[in-house]
């Protein structure tokens, strides 16, 4: 019996690991129709009684705002052209706040929120780690590191409802994603921690202050000709 089942656990990993990879291969060339964290959002409203409508329109790399690329970079992830999808140091840095008694600190990349939000649900359970870690080496073995942002920047939620950059333009600012301004990009990417509580388009002063220091970044890291470096940064032969 024990046999059995352990034939039918290796058949069933064997199973997940050939459609998670077949998914994440596809998803490099087709748009993700959604997210798991729409999904999410949906089944929430339907249990609170509250309509929810979601905003997504998906928009190519080159039609999405450098300055928005650049600051989302600067405020999330600013080692995203160099790591293989984890921040050692920052996950190491958070581990020893969390253990000192502080408020909660995540360290989780780019690569690690889009595995999270395309793929997975929400949690901090041990099972939902190890399939973000697994969903997260797939994307970085597979896909580019623009995929992975031109992804992150169709996926994120801006307000209540409100996903990727053309939706979040629109709502907060009425522009489209190609016509954000470098202050309306910053105002963007400072809310990104806590979007449904946090306005880019009615910053309080922490919100105001934090894109400030995001367009300082955004400047230290050389502005959009760090895009440059990012389209020539380390990837496997098939991503490209």
């Amino acid at each position: 019996m024990l046999r059995s089942l352990f034939r039918r656990l290796c058949k069933a990993l064997l199973w997940f690991a050939v459609v998670s990879v077949a998914v994440v291969v596809i998803f490099r060339f087709v748009p993700p129709p959604g997210t798991m964290l729409m999904v999410e959002r949906k089944i929430e409203s339907w249990i609170d009684g509250t309509p929810i409508d979601l905003q997504r329109s998906w928009r190519p790399w080159d039609e999405i705002s450098d300055d928005l690329k650049v600051a989302v970079i600067a405020g999330e992830d600013q080692k995203f052209a160099e790591h293989w999808g984890f921040d050692i140091a920052a996950i190491r840095a958070a581990f020893v706040h969390n253990e000192e008694g502080g408020s909660l600190r995540g360290a989780s990349t780019l690569s690690q929120q889009v595995a999270k939000n395309v793929f997975l649900w929400s949690g901090r359970s041990w099972l939902r780690k190890g399939l973000e870690a697994w969903f997260t080496g797939l994307i970085e073995i597979f896909w580019s590191k623009q995929r992975i942002l031109e992804v992150y920047l169709n996926s994120a939620e801006w307000d209540e409802g409100v996903f990727g950059a053309e939706a979040a333009a629109r709502h907060h600012f009425g522009v489209g994603a190609p016509y954000l301004s470098r202050q309306q990009a910053s105002l963007l990417a400072a809310v990104l921690p806590n979007p449904r509580n946090w306005s880019a388009s009615r910053p309080s002063p922490y919100v105001a202050r934090r894109a400030g220091w995001i367009r300082k970044q955004m400047s230290q890291l050389g502005g959009n000709d760090y895009l440059v470096r990012l389209n020539h940064s380390r990837r496997a032969p098939w991503a490209d």
